[in-house]
């Protein structure tokens, strides 16, 4: 495991605050043959998006979740979903040690990660997250002149009308949705039934985690789709979130969700019950990115994701190619694995601490 810090190119904010320097934890993993499988752990270092954060994810897996694993007779990425299940929460530790499992596996078995989970197209849409401090005029030429399909707005509370209506001045036809990230509250419902006007593709996670009541409630008086997020960590939730008619839309996040094992069964559940579903993003590198990738490429992922090219948030990303998006969209690599190459040279350049677990002790 490497706790690393990432500068990002441009300060990114939304209500809870402004990141400027991104830490991150990667996790490798090695077999006896010397390949090597990488994951990521794209909790933030504070808890305002979950309850998690970067010291308490990298202290569950020391103490917990590494000795926990029975890792000889591990013979499926998923194994690893079903020993950690026992324990509650920490969803984005769990995710990121999964990881790092599926990329090693499926270089094993000499499979790119998105034909081993059942992908079938060759390139992904992508969407780009606008923040609280993006000069919208100058972001919003930039990401047109790349082609970006969709456009998620970071909004302020109350003042998402001239947010939208400034973004329409740029550009009057743009596919854009909000991101709540769960500000509201039950007084607010007459004032977020308004913003059916603006034509938003949705609203995602008006209000806080957990609460499918309220979103249901919201969602029968609103025309605009209601996307759940922080709400949706597992595939119990999803289910009572689409039983209950608390949205109409899933973001699905690797990370959010306890890894790649209950991604997929929440993918395949939504795909079966008719929910659109796109996978979310988290400020993360390039190894994150490219697990995203290769989810997105399965058949029910229908809305463009937040899956943006390298350069959006950083000079250098850790892995070889950099992600790039043409007409907006990104190309599905097929080489085995996540399908790029770590850059380790800069990853160990940028790595503040270091803990190594041996499976086998000699």
């Amino acid at each position: 495991m490497r706790k690393i810090e990432m500068p990002l190119r441009y300060p990114f904010q939304t209500h809870a605050g402004q990141v400027n320097d991104r830490e991150l934890i990667i996790i490798e993993i090695m077999d006896k043959e010397g390949r090597k499988g990488f994951g990521e752990v794209t909790a933030f270092s504070t808890p305002f998006y979950t309850s998690e954060t970067i010291e308490s994810a990298w202290s569950v897996l020391r103490r917990i979740f590494l000795p926990a694993v029975n890792w000889q007779q591990l013979v499926h990425p998923s194994y690893v979903a079903s020993q950690l299940s026992i324990w509650q929460g920490n969803q984005m530790a769990k995710a990121g040690l999964e990881a790092a499992v599926w990329d090693l596996y499926a270089k094993q078995v000499n499979k790119s990660l998105s034909k081993l989970i059942g992908g079938v197209r060759p390139y992904v849409e992508s969407g780009v997250v606008l923040s609280l401090s993006d000069k919208l005029d100058d972001v919003i030429a930039n990401y047109q002149e790349e082609g970006y399909r969709r456009y998620k707005l970071k909004v302020e509370k109350y003042n998402e009308g001239k947010m939208i209506e400034e973004i329409k001045t740029y550009a009057p036809s743009l596919p854009v949705m909000i991101d709540a990230n769960g500000i509201y509250e039950e007084k607010d419902i007459p004032y977020l039934q308004t913003l059916d006007s603006h034509g938003l593709m949705m609203i995602e996670q008006p209000f806080r985690p957990g609460d499918f009541y309220l979103h249901q409630q919201l969602q029968h008086q609103l025309e605009t789709p209601i996307c759940l997020d922080e709400s949706v960590t597992s595939l119990a939730d999803a289910k009572q979130a689409g039983r209950m008619g608390s949205c109409q839309i899933f973001n699905i996040k690797i990370s959010r969700v306890g890894g790649m094992t209950e991604a997929l069964a929440i993918h395949e559940w939504s795909r079966k019950n008719n929910i659109p579903v796109w996978c979310g993003g988290m400020v993360e590198s390039g190894i994150s990115k490219a697990h995203n990738i290769a989810l997105a490429s399965l058949d029910g992922f229908t809305i463009p994701g937040d899956i943006s090219a390298s350069a959006r948030f950083w000079e250098r990303d850790l892995i070889i190619p950099e992600v790039e998006v043409q007409q907006g969209r990104i190309k599905v690599p097929l080489d085995p694995g996540i399908g790029f190459e770590v850059d380790e040279e800069y990853l160990q350049f940028i790595t503040q601490d270091t803990y190594i677990f041996q499976t086998e002790k000699s």
